[in-house]
């Protein structure tokens, strides 16, 4: 079993939805992410990110019932992420995991996961 897995029982749906929000109270703020966001409305983003964070941590697979697999980088690929951007998200999302103050165990394996995403999502330099 993925140990990011573990997460959804920790911590539970209501926190992974919080930590989404958080997250895109952050972009909000961030004009470097919400450039990614043409839309005035991120309320269908946030709800994406919502529905794929509380797959990848161990809860109802809806995500990708709704939108198949996530091939996270391929979804990404349109926009030119390098190391500053990807410091933005990282920063972001770690600040809203901070805000969530989730415990010891959950908040590692979390903010783990995170940073191996951010990293693997470069696709430019």
């Amino acid at each position: 079993m993925n140990p990011f897995q573990s997460i959804y029982e920790l911590i539970g749906e209501d926190q992974i939805r919080l930590l989404t929000r958080y997250f895109y109270e952050n972009v909000t703020q961030n004009q470097a992410l919400r450039r990614l966001y043409p839309e005035e409305d991120l309320a269908p983003a946030e709800r994406r990110l919502f529905l794929f964070l509380l797959q990848v941590f161990g809860g109802p697979q809806t995500y990708s019932e709704e939108r198949g697999h996530p091939r996270l980088r391929q979804r990404h690929f349109a926009w030119q992420i390098g190391r500053e951007f990807r410091d933005h998200w990282l920063n972001a999302m770690l600040s809203a995991l901070d805000r969530l103050d989730p415990e010891q165990n959950a908040k590692e394996l979390m903010a783990g996961y995170f940073i191996k995403v951010a990293n693997h999502m470069i696709n430019h330099d």
